[in-house]
């Protein structure tokens, strides 16, 4: 839990002094190409988590109090990011922190909730999912995760000067965020595998998927020679999904399923070795 981490690296600096070096958050060794491509998050109806939604909480001896509703909720303030000090830790609601995906942290928001993030400086706007506590720096109003902060531009200098607009799901309708080509809606994970995953099977208590998205191809013929190319060389589950929701059909190759992100890391740099630089991460 993002909290505890908090809270005990404090600890240590306290009870350690200088004997030991404070482990610092930061950005990965490399940065994956296209990054800022990253599919917005796609707001759809949850119940609150069983974690990360008490009444009130105490943090560095401030007490806060976690709202009840999300609606109507507008706040403006400086935004700044966390990476790979918490990645694949714990969130506040026990997900795991992928700083991969669109999500964020927020003192007082429900968990989980969707808001759009507007840079007032620079005019982008993205879509995350609150699914995490912070930043408690005086000042910052949300953390956003190392994704989200490179397709703001928040990494550039560290913090944004934003404003937060919570989003509510459209029902029985999909949502489109974006129109680049990479960052096309995905639906169900294809049945269809070539060989077993090198992962343990999926079960039904996960609710998220993880893909790797190597491209997108206007040929079908070109997308399934990339596709038998990266069974030869990954031996991982590799699938050719057909997208039709433009009137040019695309067909995305992708490499996964995935539940855990440190084996979804592994896959993305190997790709990277052999070539793949334009792949963005995927979820489900």
């Amino acid at each position: 839990m993002r909290l505890f981490i908090i809270l005990m690296a404090a600890y240590l600096i306290i009870a350690c002094g200088s004997q030991k070096p404070f482990i610092s958050d930061g950005a990965p060794l490399i940065h994956p190409d296209n990054l800022e491509l990253t599919p917005n998050a796609i707001p759809r109806v949850e119940a609150k988590s069983r974690g990360g939604n008490p009444i009130s909480y105490d943090v560095f001896g401030k007490t806060y109090h976690v709202m009840p509703s999300s609606e109507g909720f507008l706040q403006r303030g400086i935004a700044s990011w966390y990476g790979t000090k918490f990645h694949g830790n714990k969130t506040s609601n026990g997900e795991t922190y992928n700083m991969y995906a669109m999500t964020a942290a927020h003192k007082t928001l429900p968990i989980p909730s969707y808001v759009e993030v507007t840079d007032l400086d620079n005019g982008k706007k993205i879509v995350v999912r609150v699914n995490d506590r912070g930043p408690f720096h005086k000042g910052r109003i949300i953390d956003l995760s190392y994704a989200a902060a490179t397709k703001l531009g928040t990494l550039k200098h560290g913090t944004s000067n934003v404003e937060i607009r919570v989003v509510k799901p459209r029902s029985n309708t999909t949502t489109t965020l974006e129109s680049s080509p990479h960052q096309l809606i995905e639906q169900k994970p294809s049945n269809s595998v070539d060989k077993k995953p090198l992962l343990s099977p999926i079960n039904s208590t996960n609710k998220e998927f993880l893909f790797i998205q190597v491209g997108a191809f206007s040929s079908l013929e070109n997308a399934t020679k990339i596709k038998h190319q990266l069974i030869n060389e990954l031996n991982a589950s590799v699938s050719v999904k057909p997208n039709t929701t433009n009137p040019n059909p695309l067909y995305l190759v992708r490499v996964g399923p995935y539940i855990r992100i440190k084996r979804a890391d592994l896959a993305r740099l190997q790709l990277h070795k052999l070539g793949f630089k334009n792949i963005i991460y995927a979820t489900e």
